[in-house]
């Protein structure tokens, strides 16, 4: 009798974990499981510099700026008007987003296999767009073991943003 309950017990606290993860997993969004990358749990970020720092830590020679087709967007240091998002230069971003962009603007391929994903905007930082307008890129991070936390997220429109904490926060692209 004893052995039953206890079985019966078990059988509870399995059903009760599996039920747990599959909650986790539907809240889970899509897009933003990667390993390695943490939340500042308020899901916001409170710098509103518009300084960006330019990562030193890659050498790669070039600049795709020329080869891109995307609409001007104004002066750095201003304000995007339809985002109100900061507008940044390619050139005072760390290198490889611009390697990123020449990689988008030739439709690929890409060395991520999640690039070109549909990024869904959950945190409500970009225009608001029909779903599928907006499809994200992963920007390589050295000394990264995983996708890292910088990615390119590119409109339908040609307007291009770039996320350095994982969709903490976003600055819009000048071309």
């Amino acid at each position: 009798m004893a052995a039953s309950v206890g079985r019966q017990r078990y059988r509870w606290l399995v059903l009760l974990v599996s039920a747990v993860l599959l909650v986790i997993w539907f809240l889970t969004p899509a897009g933003q499981d990667d390993p390695g990358t943490t939340s500042t749990g308020s899901g916001t970020s409170s710098d509103t510099s518009t300084d960006v720092p330019r990562d030193t830590s890659s050498t790669a020679p070039g600049s795709a700026e020329e080869t891109t087709t995307f609409p001007e967007t104004g002066p750095a240091g201003s304000e995007d008007p339809d985002s109100g998002l900061p507008i940044v230069r390619v050139d005072d971003l760390p290198a490889q987003v611009a390697e990123t962009i020449a990689l988008i603007a030739k439709g690929g391929p890409y060395p991520e296999g999640r690039d070109g994903i549909t990024f869904e905007n959950r945190e409500g930082l970009l225009p608001d767009r029909p779903r599928g307008y907006y499809s994200e890129y992963t920007v390589a991070t050295p000394g990264s073991d995983g996708r890292g936390a910088r990615r390119v997220v590119a409109g339908d429109g040609g307007e291009l943003y770039y996320t350095g904490d994982h969709y903490g926060s976003f600055s819009r692209i000048a071309s």
